[in-house]
């Protein structure tokens, strides 16, 4: 069994195929999502569509972005729709052919819905985007697990290493420092989607030409 992450998709579908394509995930790993499926990219919905799917083949962890949160605050003021399309809410909407949120469909409402904020195992803990060091998880505030940069945060006091998003690695490769590691590599901007498999240190990626790469983070 193993146990894979998948960084920020922004929408970016043909991405995110080839990406478990390479990874072929089996009914055994538990694949975690770390959340900002919506918005920027082309094709959100055909990304929850894709999900709904995967989660047949293979144990789907769902975690929260703050891109979820924006979009489901936009059901409920037009400040925050405004805010919302400015961040990419535009492309999700065309993703749908929708004229408003509301349009969406509810099952994908739904979706966003049961999203987690965090997930964790024995050796590893996943959120969005950050994590207090001297607070355990079910204490971290919202804006730590959804809006925080990655900026060299110290170890946590679980010992376990910190997987996360958000803060896109422009450069294309995953940000390592030993007790955590930021996958968001920029899917949406011509980067890259990155799967990381957190035993075997090794992470595949895949960009919106469905080209691919493999590589492996540096030793412990």
């Amino acid at each position: 069994m193993r146990t894979l992450a998948i960084g920020d998709i922004h929408g970016c579908r043909v991405a995110l195929e080839t990406l478990v394509g390479l990874v072929n995930p089996a009914p055994g790993d538990v694949l975690v999502m770390l959340g900002d499926y919506v918005d920027r990219g082309p094709d959100t919905k055909g990304v929850i569509d894709f999900l709904f799917e995967l989660q047949k083949d293979c144990r789907l962890v769902t975690l929260r972005g703050n891109h979820e949160i924006m979009m489901e605050r936009a059901l409920h003021s037009r400040s925050e729709a405004a805010n919302w399309l400015s961040v990419g809410g535009h492309a999700v909407l065309d993703s749908y052919r929708a004229s408003t949120p509301h349009d969406i469909p509810k099952a994908h409402w739904e979706f966003i819905a049961a999203c987690l904020p965090y997930y964790e195992n024995e050796t590893h803990f996943f959120v969005h985007a950050n994590a207090y060091p001297d607070h355990a998880l079910p204490d971290q505030p919202e804006f730590m697990l959804y809006w925080e940069s990655f900026d060299h945060p110290p170890p946590h006091q679980s010992g376990k290493v910190m997987v996360c998003g958000h803060t896109s690695q422009k450069c294309g490769l995953p940000l390592d420092v030993g007790h955590a590691v930021c996958i968001d590599t920029f899917a949406h901007g011509g980067g890259w989607l990155t799967c990381l498999d957190t035993a075997s240190r090794t992470y595949w990626q895949a960009n919106q030409k469905a080209e691919w790469r493999e590589g492996s983070l540096a030793g412990r």
